[in-house]
């Protein structure tokens, strides 16, 4: 999950080893819920989601709401077996989540607004800064402390174009895997 060309999908690619997720430099690209299945050597197979971002409404305002509704109900239904977008199509449950997030942009008001609304849900979840390639190793720094500020989950910076980080996200995904599932939404008993 991520704001709209942060590299979700240039990042899914890199972590394939493939060309599987289509990516383009114009923001929106993604406009569905859109799922891969990886199996890593060695490791247990498992989906990988890629959602489309936040903060880039194509559409205006019906094109965010739609988003918003999409992602009400995709993480509102993250028990396995539900469907999502009313499709009839079985979506894998949310897990975990990657938060992905601009390294050259630390601290954005939408992102921080993403990692409290994750983090209300109870989902494990990582904050991945792309992009680092991009900065010096001065910007680094500074950005990394402003990560720091803004978010209570540490910062994984990474770079899809040099592999730079790449080792450190799989373990971030082995162990985020690994945590113990979130509690399943409490069900509101009906009112007869």
């Amino acid at each position: 999950m991520g704001r709209s060309n942060v590299g979700k999908s240039t990042l899914v690619n890199r972590l394939a080893a493939s060309r599987v997720a289509r990516t383009s430099a114009a923001p929106g690209k993604t406009r569905t819920l859109n799922v891969y299945r990886l199996e890593p050597t060695g490791e247990r197979p498992f989906h990988l989601v890629d959602l489309p971002g936040y903060g880039y409404a194509r559409g205006g305002s019906a094109s965010a709401d739609a988003f918003d509704a999409l992602m009400r109900e995709y993480f509102g239904h993250r028990t396995a077996g539900r469907t999502a977008s009313g499709s009839g199509h079985r979506s894998p449950a949310a897990f975990a989540v990657l938060l992905l997030v601009d390294g050259r942009h630390p601290g954005l008001e939408s992102d921080v607004q993403a990692h409290d609304w994750l983090m209300a849900l109870e989902i494990p979840l990582g904050v991945v800064a792309t992009k680092i390639d991009k900065l010096t190793r001065a910007e680094r720094s500074r950005a990394q402390h402003a990560f720091e500020r803004a978010f209570t989950t540490p910062v994984l910076p990474i770079s899809a174009v040099t592999g730079e980080g790449l080792k450190e996200l799989w373990i971030q995904i082995a162990r985020l895997l690994s945590s113990p599932p979130p509690p399943r939404p409490k069900r509101q008993p009906s009112s007869s």
